[in-house]
C-alpha cells in the first residue's frame, strides 16, 4: 500500500510492536505523543489512517484526534482502547470524531483489517473530492462561457470587478480565496435571462423604466436559484442574492438582514461592484472613492478601508502589448476589451483567454469581422 499510516502511543515498546508486525503490510510513521504525532502531519503528511492511543499523558487520544480532524480531515482516525474505556470510545464515534475504536491488546490481523478498511475509507474521500472539484471547476467554465456568450455586458462587468473583489478579500485575510473569485465572475450570471440592451443602459448610467428595472434585478434571484443546488457553491448563491445588500439594511433583498448579518463576500461584493460603477462614470480612482465615502453607511467599515488600501496602492511591472490574432494564447490577459468591426463587445477586458475564446477569437479574425489588433497585459 503507497498510503502512510501513523501509530501514536506513550508506550515505545507498542509503538515497537506495531513496526514489527506490520512494516511489511504499510508504510508507518511513529509518535509517542499527541504533540508529537501532530508535528509529523504537519511536516510529512498526508497520512491516510492515523492510530491513536486513549490513555496517554499532556494530550489523550481524542484530544489528538480532534486536532487531526481538523488539519487533515480526510485522515481517517482509529482508536486504540482499554475494557475500561469502552463507553467513552463508543461516545467518541457517536459524535463523529473516529471512524472506529480497537480494544488492547488487538491482534495484527485485527489490526491490518481495520487498517485496510482505514485506507479504503480515505481513498474514497480522495476520490469523491477529486470528482467534485473536477465538476465544480468544469461548471464554473461552462457558466462563465455561456455568461460571456449570451450577455458580454453582463459578463465584462464581473471580470472587472473579480480582481478588487479578490484584492479586498485577500487584505482581510479571507481563507476561501476560489469563493471570492468565483463570486465576483458568477454575480451577473442571471443576466443571461435579460436582455443585453437593458444590462448596457444601466451600467452606462440611463434610466431604466420600471418594467426593465424590475428586469434586471431579477438577475440576483435568478442567479440564486441557478447556483443554490451546486455543491460547495451555496455559499457564492446566498452572496449573489444579497450583493445589492446595504451595510444599514437598505436596499435589495427587502428584508431585516443588516451588517455582519449579511454574509461576507456579499458585502465585499457590494462596495467592489459600487466602486466599479463610480470609476467608470468618473473615470478616476480617487474621485470615486469620494463617493463610496459620501454613502459610508452603505459599507462595511472593514471592507472600505480594504478597498481605499487595494485602490490607493501602485501597480508597477505590466505593460501593454498589441498581438495579432493568430498570436493569441491560452492564458494571456486582455488589456483591453475586444470588438467586432460593428462596434460589438466580443470579449472584455481583464479577461484570460480559454481555449473557447482563442477559437472565437480566430474565427472572427478568418471572416474579417474583427476589429484589432489584440492588447494583452504582459
Amino acid at each position: 500500500m503507497n498510503e502512510k499510516v501513523l501509530f501514536v502511543d506513550d508506550e515505545s515498546f507498542v509503538l515497537e510492536s506495531f513496526r514489527r508486525n506490520l512494516r511489511k503490510f504499510v508504510k508507518m510513521e511513529t509518535a509517542t505523543s499527541g504533540e508529537k504525532g501532530l508535528e509529523l502531519i504537519a511536516s510529512q503528511g498526508p497520512f491516510a489512517v492515523v492510530v491513536s492511543d486513549l490513555r496517554m499523558p499532556g494530550m489523550n487520544g481524542v484530544q489528538f484526534l480532534s486536532r487531526v480532524k481538523e488539519l487533515s480531515p480526510d485522515t481517517t482516525r482509529i482508536l486504540l482502547t482499554g475494557q475500561a474505556d469502552l463507553e467513552d470510545a463508543i461516545a467518541v464515534i457517536n459524535e463523529g470524531q473516529i471512524f472506529r475504536f480497537l480494544t488492547k491488546p488487538c491482534g495484527p490481523e485485527s489490526l491490518k483489517a481495520a487498517i485496510t478498511d482505514g485506507i479504503e475509507q480515505y481513498r474514497l474521500k480522495q476520490a469523491e473530492k477529486q470528482l467534485l472539484e473536477q465538476t465544480l471547476r468544469g461548471t464554473i467554465k461552462l457558466l462563465v462561457e455561456i455568461l460571456s456568450s449570451v450577455n458580454p455586458e453582463a459578463f465584462s462587468r464581473s471580470v472587472r470587478i473579480q480582481k478588487l473583489t479578490k484584492g479586498i478579500a485577500n487584505r482581510l485575510n479571507y481563507e476561501k480565496m476560489w469563493q471570492a473569485e468565483v463570486t465576483a465572475l458568477l454575480s451577473h450570471i442571471g443576466c443571461v435571462t435579460v436582455p443585453g440592451y437593458i444590462v448596457k443602459k444601466k451600467y452606462e448610467g440611463e434610466e431604466l423604466t420600471e418594467v426593465e428595472e424590475r428586469m434586471f434585478y431579477q438577475h440576483m434571484q435568478i442567479g440564486h436559484k441557478l447556483l443554490q443546488h451546486i455543491p460547495r457553491l451555496e455559499e457564492v448563491a446566498k452572496a449573489i442574492i444579497y450583493q445589492e445588500k446595504q451595510f444599514d439594511g437598505g436596499g435589495m433583498p427587502e428584508d431585516n438582514v443588516r451588517g455582519k448579518q449579511i454574509p461576507f463576500l456579499a458585502r465585499v461584493l457590494k462596495i467592489a461592484s459600487d466602486y466599479n460603477a463610480y470609476l467608470e462614470k468618473t473615470g478616476n480612482p480617487e474621485k470615486a472613492l469620494e463617493e463610496i465615502r459620501a454613502h459610508k453607511e452603505w459599507y462595511d467599515p472593514e471592507i472600505l478601508a480594504a478597498l481605499e488600501a487595494e485602490v490607493l496602492q501602485v501597480w508597477e511591472g505590466f505593460v501593454v502589448k498589441s498581438v495579432p490574432p493568430e498570436k493569441v494564447e491560452v492564458g494571456m490577459v486582455l488589456a483591453d476589451n475586444v470588438y467586432t468591426k460593428m462596434g460589438t463587445l466580443l470579449i472584455p477586458k481583464g479577461h484570460e483567454i480559454s481555449e473557447v475564446l482563442k477559437i472565437r477569437i480566430l474565427n472572427f479574425a478568418e471572416t474579417d469581422n474583427l476589429k484589432g489588433p489584440i492588447k494583452i497585459l504582459a
